[in-house]
């Protein structure tokens, strides 16, 4: 059971670690009080994600393929359209504080969870033939394992990202800040999944 618990905490933080980042940033926005986007929305909206990645996983482990492979990577979608909107309302704001704090009106609960989705999309392929050789108790404690982390991730994040000097820095450039965040996201896991090859090697 130790080693079980042992492996599945290495595989989260092994799949999980640049989910820190965006995490940080949510918080951070969170703790300026300037959008309606609020901290147990994004914990609701990592939950959300992490569960329907695992249940993706697991059927998939079951010889169930939902979304095939070569087009997972089109889940960056989710965070360049977010951070598109969020960067067009800025712009239209001109500078504008109210106009460039609606800005994150498009990062609510369902888009934490899809963020993380999108940000997850490849770990999947991870995830699946380890399920797959798992003993159903195994599976369990695994998934446990995963949700008891996720917590002490959240924990951390907020904890980074509600720290003085990194809300004061994040004040400087709010406005900015998610839209190169998510935008930037997205196009990493469209480039990084190799589906953009893959629409490229169709036409």
């Amino acid at each position: 059971m130790l080693s079980t618990i042992a492996a599945a905490a290495g595989l989260f933080v092994a799949t999980n670690i640049d989910d820190i980042v965006v995490l940080t940033v949510l918080f951070a926005v969170a703790a300026r009080g300037t959008s309606q986007l609020r901290g147990w929305q994004i914990v609701a909206g990592q939950y959300l994600g992490l569960i329907t990645l695992i249940a993706v996983s697991f059927l998939a482990a079951l010889g169930l393929t939902i979304v095939p492979d070569d087009w997972v990577g089109l889940l960056g979608l989710i965070p360049l359209a977010i951070g598109v909107l969020a960067l067009a309302r800025t712009l239209r704001g001109k500078g504008d504080d109210d106009e460039a704090e609606s800005a994150l009106k498009a990062v609510g609960l369902l888009g934490v969870a899809g963020i993380t989705i999108a940000n997850g999309g490849d770990n999947i392929a991870i995830y699946t033939p380890v399920f797959r050789t798992m003993s159903t108790a195994d599976t369990l404690i695994t998934i446990a394992v995963f949700l008891v982390l996720l917590a002490a991730w959240c924990l951390l994040a907020r904890a980074i990202g509600t720290n003085e000097k990194v809300t004061e820095a994040l004040e400087k450039v709010e406005h900015w800040l998610v839209p190169v965040v998510f935008i930037g996201l997205g196009v990493f896991i469209l480039f990084e999944s190799g589906t953009l090859a893959h629409i490229a090697s169709l036409l």
